[in-house]
C-alpha cells in the first residue's frame, strides 16, 4: 500500500475530514486544495462570500464538497457552519487549514499520528514564532494571545492563533459561540479547555509570503479590538465563574482526608502560603458578601498567588450549621466595638437575615472585626500545626542547558 492510500484509509478509519474556509485567495486556492487532496478525499470547502475567481476555482473539483455563504461572514462563522455540517455528515474530527498557502499539507500527516495516540484531543499546528520572516506584528500577537489563554485556562500553550488545527467535533456539538470573525478560534480554544479537553500541539512548518504579495484579512484595528474584548469577556468568566465552580467541584469529589493530603500535606506551597490562604478565605466566609463567598475567595486567592483550592474550601466555613453561630458572635463583636447593642440577644439556631437587617450597623461592624480576629487565630493555627505535622517540602529545580557549568 502506498503512502498515499495510507493516508487516505487513516482519514476514513478516524472519521477525519479537512475544513478550508475561504475568502478572496484565488491565488493560492487552487494549489492549497490539490496539495490537500493528496492526503484525504474529506475535504470541506466553505466559501465565505468571495467576489474574487473562488467560485471558478472551485468548479474544477468535483470530489470536494462546497458551502457557499452569499455575504462574507467571517472565518469564525465559516468555521461554526464548517463543523456543523461536518458532524451531520458523521466525522469525528475535523483539521481546518487556511487557504492563503501559509501551512503545507504534508503537515497533516503530523495531526493524524498525534491523534491516534491522543484520541478526542484539540491539536494545534505549533509555528516556530522565531523565524525571520515572521511578520512583527504577529509575533506580538502571538506572545499577547498565550499570555490571555493562560489567564483563561491555566494552560500553558506554545501556539494560540495557529489556524492549522485538527478539533474533536463530538466534543463541540452542544457548545455555544458568540464569536464570527478571528476572536471565534481563541473563543473555542478556551471553552474546551473548560471542558477539560486535553490541547495539544504538533509542530509545522508556516510560509509567510513578501510583504507585497501577502493576502491577509485580519484588520488590525477592528479585529484585534474584536479579539481583546473576547479575550477581556473570557477572562472575566473565568474569574467569576469557571474557575471557582472547578475548585468546588474539585474539592466535592474529594473526602476531607484526601483533600488535606494532596493540597496541604502534599502541596508544593509553603506552610506560611498555606496559612494566609486559611487566612484569607475564612475572612472572605464571614464577611457579609453572601452567595459570593467563593467567587470573592477565588479571585483573592488567584490575584494574591495563593492556594485557590484551600482559600476556597476556608470560605466554606459559612456553612448553614455554622451560620447562626458567626452571625451572632459578629453582631455581639460589634455590640463590643461601638459601646452599645440594641437588643440583648442570646445565641439561638434561629438567628436569621431578618434579624440580622434590624441591627445591620452592629452587624456589619462586628463581622469585619470578627472576621479578622477568626482569621488570625486560625491562620496561626493552621501554621503551628504544619510546623509540627508537615514534613518539609523539597523543592526541585529544573536547570536548563544554558545554566549548567
Amino acid at each position: 500500500m502506498t503512502d498515499f492510500e495510507q493516508s487516505r484509509q487513516k482519514f476514513e478509519e478516524l472519521k477525519c475530514c479537512v475544513i478550508i474556509p475561504t475568502y478572496n485567495n484565488d491565488k493560492t486556492l487552487e494549489q492549497v486544495i490539490r496539495d490537500v487532496l493528496e492526503y484525504s478525499s474529506d475535504v470541506i470547502i466553505i466559501n465565505d462570500g468571495a467576489t474574487d475567481h473562488t467560485s471558478e476555482i472551485l468548479n474544477k473539483f468535483g470530489s470536494i464538497r462546497v458551502i457557499t455563504i452569499p455575504k462574507n461572514r467571517g472565518k469564525g462563522y465559516a468555521l461554526r457552519l464548517g463543523f456543523h455540517y461536518a458532524l451531520k455528515q458523521g466525522f469525528r474530527y475535523a483539521i481546518t487549514i487556511d487557504s492563503d498557502g501559509q501551512h503545507y499539507a504534508e503537515d497533516i500527516l503530523k495531526f493524524i499520528d498525534k491523534i491516534e495516540k491522543e484520541p478526542d484531543s484539540v491539536i494545534i499546528g505549533a509555528r516556530n514564532m522565531k523565524h525571520e520572516s515572521v511578520p512583527g506584528t504577529s509575533s506580538f500577537g502571538h506572545k499577547f494571545s498565550i499570555f490571555w489563554f493562560r489567564i483563561e485556562t491555566g494552560l500553558k500553550v506554545p501556539d494560540i492563533q495557529s489556524g492549522y488545527r485538527l478539533y474533536p467535533l463530538e466534543k463541540m456539538e452542544r457548545m455555544r459561540f458568540f464569536g464570527r470573525r478571528f476572536e471565534f478560534e481563541v473563543e473555542v480554544l478556551v471553552k474546551l479547555a473548560w471542558k477539560d479537553v486535553n490541547i495539544t500541539s504538533v509542530p509545522v512548518k508556516v510560509y509567510y509570503a513578501p510583504k507585497g504579495e501577502r493576502v491577509s484579512h485580519f484588520r488590525k484595528v477592528h479585529d484585534f479590538t474584536r479579539v481583546s474584548i473576547a479575550n477581556m469577556l473570557l477572562v472575566f468568566t473565568a474569574l467569576l465563574w469557571v474557575n471557582p465552580f472547578r475548585v468546588l467541584k474539585a474539592f466535592r469529589k474529594k473526602s476531607i482526608k484526601k483533600f488535606i493530603h494532596e493540597y496541604i500535606v502534599n502541596s508544593n506551597d509553603s506552610n506560611m502560603k498555606i496559612a494566609l490562604s486559611v487566612t484569607v478565605g475564612v475572612f472572605i466566609g464571614i464577611i457579609p458578601v453572601w452567595g459570593f463567598q467563593m467567587l470573592v475567595a477565588f479571585g483573592i486567592a488567584y490575584l494574591l498567588k495563593l492556594n485557590k483550592f484551600v482559600t476556597v474550601a476556608a470560605s466554606n466555613i459559612s456553612i448553614p450549621p455554622m451560620l447562626p453561630l458567626i452571625l451572632f458572635l459578629s453582631y455581639i463583636t460589634g455590640g463590643l466595638i461601638i459601646g452599645y447593642s440594641k437588643h440583648t440577644v442570646k445565641y439561638s439556631s434561629w438567628i436569621t437575615m431578618e434579624w440580622i437587617k434590624e441591627n445591620i450597623v452592629q452587624y456589619l461592624v462586628g463581622s469585619v472585626v470578627f472576621g479578622i480576629l477568626a482569621a488570625i487565630v486560625l491562620g496561626m493555627i493552621t501554621y503551628f500545626l504544619l510546623r509540627i505535622f508537615r514534613r518539609p517540602q523539597i523543592v526541585k529545580m529544573e536547570i536548563s542547558d544554558e545554566d549548567q557549568p
